[in-house]
């Protein structure tokens, strides 16, 4: 792919991480537009569409950069940047930027393991899907992601209910005693769209947690406790 060539983002925009084990890192989020996931609880459906949106070149999205000189954080997100119609631009990009020295996170969505991008950036966060979703991970990613790059991954599921919960626990078990050991799992209390802040789920879930010997890390989503439903990249 060349550096002329259009990329197709939704949105570039200066935020703090909300999830996650960086949460809290003031970064750069460039959302691709695109993506067939199709999870019953996603909070960005308007990003699904692959038509056009911002058909950005390197240069343009340099440009917005430009904007947070002193940020050296970015984080690749989406819709989906591994989606195979936008790969190759996520490509290109990640490795544009890695040249430039920026620390980049990609957001994966746990149905593909690239080893080519994966290999360029410093963090991958990796979903492995719970039955809320309505989507489905193999587990046979999880594997293949942790057994190359367990030092800078994480599993991250949204947990809604007890059901959520025990799908991850019992996936957990399945894996190799030693990928068991290295793994960060976050669990993420579901906060969906149109709900209050549901402390009590938040609760059972430090607490399932607790009873099985605390293996995951349970973090809330500090960005909806603080602006609720309203969208940073708008």
């Amino acid at each position: 792919m060349k550096n002329t060539d259009l990329m197709n983002i939704h949105s570039i925009y200066g935020a703090t991480e909300g999830e996650g084990t960086q949460i809290g890192s003031p970064q750069i989020f460039i959302r691709f537009q695109g993506c067939s996931v199709g999870c019953k609880n996603c909070d960005s459906r308007e990003t699904w569409s692959f038509a056009p949106a911002q058909l950005m070149r390197l240069e343009d999205i340099h440009a917005k950069l430009a904007q947070w000189p002193k940020i050296k954080r970015a984080s690749i997100t989406g819709g989906d940047p591994l989606n195979p119609r936008l790969r190759d631009q996520t490509e290109t990009l990640c490795h544009d930027l890695s040249q430039k020295n920026y620390w980049l996170n990609i957001e994966a969505s746990g149905n593909v393991v690239d080893h080519k991008i994966f290999s360029m950036v410093n963090y991958i966060s990796f979903d492995f899907k719970t039955p809320s979703t309505g989507v489905a991970t193999r587990l046979e990613n999880v594997s293949a992601v942790l057994k190359e790059y367990s030092s800078k991954v994480q599993i991250k599921s949204v947990i809604e209910s007890k059901i959520d919960f025990e799908y991850v626990y019992n996936s957990y078990l399945t894996l190799d005693p030693q990928l068991q050991k290295d793994v960060t799992w976050v669990l993420t209390p579901a906060y969906n769209t149109g709900e209050e802040l549901n402390a009590e789920r938040i609760m059972q879930i430090y607490q399932w947690n607790m009873e099985i010997g605390g293996v995951f890390k349970v973090i809330v989503q500090q960005h909806k406790i603080i602006f609720g439903s309203k969208r940073l990249d708008v």
